[in-house]
């Protein structure tokens, strides 16, 4: 399998995530549910959105990298760090 291949099914994987919590989002408002319950559960889809960012990214990154000629070594090594931090603090 491919990086491209193995970023595709990452990222469409977190965006089905998210797209299911999307939904319960809006059946916890057209329930009424309480409103910080409803933030709660915004903040994660915000976050698995964020998450499918920060891989699409990465990914460019490493596709900029490919095709400069970096193909191993400590510049990946840097951009996977870097997206991890993004992930987690972004």
């Amino acid at each position: 399998m491919s990086d491209w291949d193995e970023s595709k099914t990452r990222v469409l994987s977190r965006l089905k995530r998210a797209e299911g919590q999307v939904r319960g989002v809006i059946g916890m408002v057209e329930r009424e549910d309480d409103c910080e319950h409803v933030i709660q559960q915004m903040a994660a889809v915000r976050k698995a959105l964020d998450r499918a960012f920060y891989d699409m990214i990465a990914c460019l990154s490493h596709r900029e990298l490919m095709e400069a000629g970096i193909k191993q070594g400590p510049a990946l090594k840097r951009l996977e760090k870097i997206t991890d931090l993004l992930a987690r603090y972004g």
